[in-house]
């Protein structure tokens, strides 16, 4: 299609979904060609997070709270582009109250498709979505968005199988509006040992993680790496192996193993690098959602 289409990305963070979706990049010496969206309008709440996106992206995000949001005066649009706050839903701490604040944000994209009706939505959150409460809080969240007048379909999709050497698993919502009838497939996983040749040719310093070897993927990326610790399940190397040194990720290469190209900056503090770059959504596995998105459009 010659047209761009239009995307609104709310709970932008620091763009690892929009870098995604609007593709042109490369990583790990391979180009993901640029797809047929341009963001006109961006929005978080964290500071630190819209500090990184606009350092990043031609579109300044605004840094706001989305109850803020006058979704009347926004312009009209075709996708809307949601990473709605997963720390409720997370099964790292599954008795976190499910009915708390953050939890029902999503409610806030429920209120922009009903009155905005764009074409499509792409959302995402943590796995432990699809498992609290035996299934009943993900169909909660499917039936409104169902009810705003859209067909629905979501599936996890786990990064090693695009080509993304980690084992992180997020949950993928993806609906059309009734009235276009177009049917969304998602990708086609890549064989994981596309990963592990990804890893393999990474740099030295990153070949090597505790618990870890260089015939499997790094462990999920979290947002406190600034402070982990080898009792913990998060990724470290191992420096040295004769006088067991290890150290923590840099941001840098947290962020490569994210499938951030290097060309992407991070102009913050490195605590507020591991936590936007924890909470991001590894841009090449946006750019494979993405993209089968362009090719019903």
């Amino acid at each position: 299609m010659s047209e761009k289409l239009k995307v609104v990305s709310l709970f932008c963070g620091c763009g690892g979904s929009d870098l995604g979706l609007l593709g042109g990049f490369e990583y790990l010496g391979q180009t993901y060609p640029k797809l047929p969206f341009e963001i006109v309008y961006a929005l978080d709440f964290d500071k630190f997070a819209v500090q990184t996106y606009n350092a990043n992206f031609e579109h300044p995000a605004i840094c706001d709270d989305i109850k803020n949001l006058n979704i009347q005066e926004l312009d009209d649009f075709d996708l809307l582009l949601g990473g709605f706050p997963c720390q409720s839903f997370s099964t790292v701490n599954p008795s976190k109250d499910t009915n708390d604040a953050r939890a029902n944000l999503y409610k806030e994209l429920v209120k922009v498709l009903q009155i905005k009706q764009p074409k499509y939505f792409v959302f995402e959150n943590v796995k432990g979505l699809m498992t609290l409460q035996k299934g009943k809080i993900l169909q909660k969240v499917l039936t409104e968005f169902k009810q705003a007048g859209y067909e629905v379909q979501y599936k996890l999709l786990l990064a090693a199988n695009f080509g993304i050497p980690q084992k992180r698993e997020r949950v993928f919502m993806v609906g059309v509006r009734k009235d276009i009838q177009k049917h969304y497939t998602y990708p086609k996983y890549y064989f994981s040992e596309k990963a592990v040749l990804g890893m393999k040719n990474a740099k030295n310093n990153m070949k090597r993680g505790l618990y870890q070897d260089l015939q499997g993927q790094c462990l999920t990326i979290t947002a406190h790496l600034a402070k982990t610790s080898l009792n913990s399940r998060d990724p470290v190397l191992l420096v040295d192996k004769d006088k067991e040194l290890y150290r923590r990720f840099t941001p840098r290469e947290a962020a490569g193993i994210q499938s951030f190209p290097d060309t992407f900056q991070f102009p913050v503090s490195d605590i507020q690098a591991y936590r936007q770059i924890g909470n991001a959504i590894p841009p090449v596995l946006m750019w494979h959602v993405a993209n089968a998105l362009a090719e019903i459009v």
